[in-house]
């Protein structure tokens, strides 16, 4: 599988669940970092794990990019969640789910002052004649609004310079 630096051919979130299991397949080896735990909502036992804890859950549309079609199960309302229901058993296979988990944090200058905002970081893996080479640096995405765990820029994220020092 390639995945050329922006192009996300590996990035399907319909794959997310599984990844450890690529990793264990193609490179032989235990995954070092673990994986966020990603529910098939065609599974009808994790789609029941995921109704019954909503509140606690991020609902992605695997068709889907730049944080469109997602709903944050701790800010949605009811009818909301309710639509989402009706709308994953319709057509399961377009939805997985994920806990929500807190990003780290880091200072970032907002309007004149240091405040803390939530970050995602994606690290490049670059395939050339000399093997595959770790970039030292990578895609540091911000989630710009106060409280907020979406740092896709489509809703209103930024991104900062990453750093990696010798």
């Amino acid at each position: 599988m390639v995945n050329a630096v922006g192009n996300g051919v590996a990035d399907d979130k319909a794959i997310y669940a599984y990844v450890p299991d690529m990793i264990k397949y193609y490179l032989n080896e235990e995954p070092i970092l673990k994986n966020v735990p990603t529910y098939r909502m065609e599974n009808l036992d994790e789609r029941e794990h995921v109704f019954a804890n909503m509140e606690n859950m991020v609902i992605k549309e695997t068709n889907q990019s730049g944080g469109y079609g997602m709903i944050m199960g701790n800010k949605a309302t009811q009818q909301e969640m309710d639509e989402a229901k009706i709308a994953i058993t319709k057509n399961p296979r377009n939805f997985i789910a994920q806990p929500i988990i807190q990003l780290s944090t880091v200072p970032c200058l907002i309007d004149g002052k240091l405040q803390l905002r939530h970050v995602d970081l994606r690290p490049y893996a670059l395939c050339g004649p000399k093997g595959v080479q770790i970039v030292p640096g990578g895609l540091t995405r911000v989630a710009l609004t106060e409280g907020s765990l979406v740092v896709n820029s489509s809703q209103g994220g930024g991104s900062k310079d990453t750093w990696i020092i010798k």
